[in-house]
């Protein structure tokens, strides 16, 4: 049976599993991305995790951080979690290492190819997911396929303009983004500008749980935000799902449900049944989503024999 090897490159751990063409998930791999060593060791830490998979593989698939040129397998910009990632020919730097063909998307890309072939989103061809975590990313599925744009840069929800953002400063450099109000990271400093310090925002979320109303406040703060964005993005693009995952879709249903309050009122009317869903593949969305494209690049390479 044929195999294939899914990789998500992210700024922490790299991700690799072996795959069979049914979506099965026969090993797993993952280890610390070593972002401070430069990209050869980052591209050399995604060589090793497949070759620990321990099968013949004869096509991977990458997600990586950053955005990604899906032509070329090209890293086009990363942020400073992977210092230098710029620039990297990753397709080619894998291929040479690796002597099997590779093909190579955005992380977030590839989490929604999963969540499509075998999760929440299966069998819907018209889909916009949404991860949350230390950023906040998204990918839209067009009858099927990733909608890239013209420069390769499609997908970048958080930052779309919100109202509570007005003059926060973003990551970006701008000011007024979701990301800076919506984030994993801007909900644990809001907490703690309230609260003081706290060590996680599974701390905050399970405060909040617990009926703290400050908790409360700042997840549903974040999540109104979040959520007015979504409504937007979802008036332009009509999908016929919207998933959300990433860390801050654990939060719970102090999160939740200002999220799907603020996403519903700002809907169309001919589009406010459009279900706003967690994911279901978790941490394996993105590595069973990398598979599928090593998985779709043999198909190709087939068709051209």
């Amino acid at each position: 049976m044929t195999l294939v090897a899914g990789i998500d490159i992210g700024g922490t751990k790299t991700a690799a599993g072996l795959v069979d063409p049914h979506g099965t998930l026969l090993a797993r791999h993952t280890l610390p991305t070593p972002a401070a060593d430069g990209p050869a060791a980052v591209v050399a830490a995604a060589v090793r995790a497949v070759r620990e998979l321990g099968g013949s593989v004869a096509a991977v698939g990458v997600g990586s951080a950053g955005v990604v040129d899906p032509v070329s397998g090209r890293i086009v910009s990363a942020t400073d979690a992977l210092p230098g990632w710029a620039g990297t020919e990753l397709r080619r730097e894998l291929e040479d290492a690796l002597g099997v063909p590779v093909a190579v998307d955005n992380d977030v890309h590839a989490h929604a190819l999963g969540e499509a072939w075998l999760g929440a989103a299966a069998g819907r061809r018209h889909v916009l997911l949404v991860a949350v975590g230390t950023g906040i990313g998204a990918s839209s599925l067009i009858d099927g396929r990733v909608h890239h744009g013209a420069r390769s840069v499609a997908g970048h929800a958080g930052h779309v303009p919100v109202p509570a953002a007005a003059g926060v400063v973003c990551t970006c450099g701008g000011t007024g983004h979701a990301e800076a109000v919506a984030s994993g990271p801007a909900l644990l400093a809001a907490y703690a500008r309230s609260e003081g310090p706290v060590a996680s925002l599974a701390e905050v979320s399970a405060r909040a749980a617990a009926g703290e109303e400050a908790a409360r406040r700042v997840l549903a703060w974040g999540a109104k935000a979040l959520g007015e964005a979504l409504g937007g993005i979802v008036n332009m693009t009509d999908p016929e799902l919207v998933l959300v995952g990433g860390g801050v879709s654990g939060c719970g249903a102090e999160w939740w449900e200002p999220l799907r309050e603020a996403f519903a009122a700002e809907l169309l009317p001919p589009l406010r049944d459009v279900p706003l869903l967690p994911g279901a593949l978790g941490g394996d969305a993105a590595v069973l989503g990398a598979a599928r494209l090593a998985l779709e690049t043999l198909e190709t390479l087939e068709a051209l024999r």
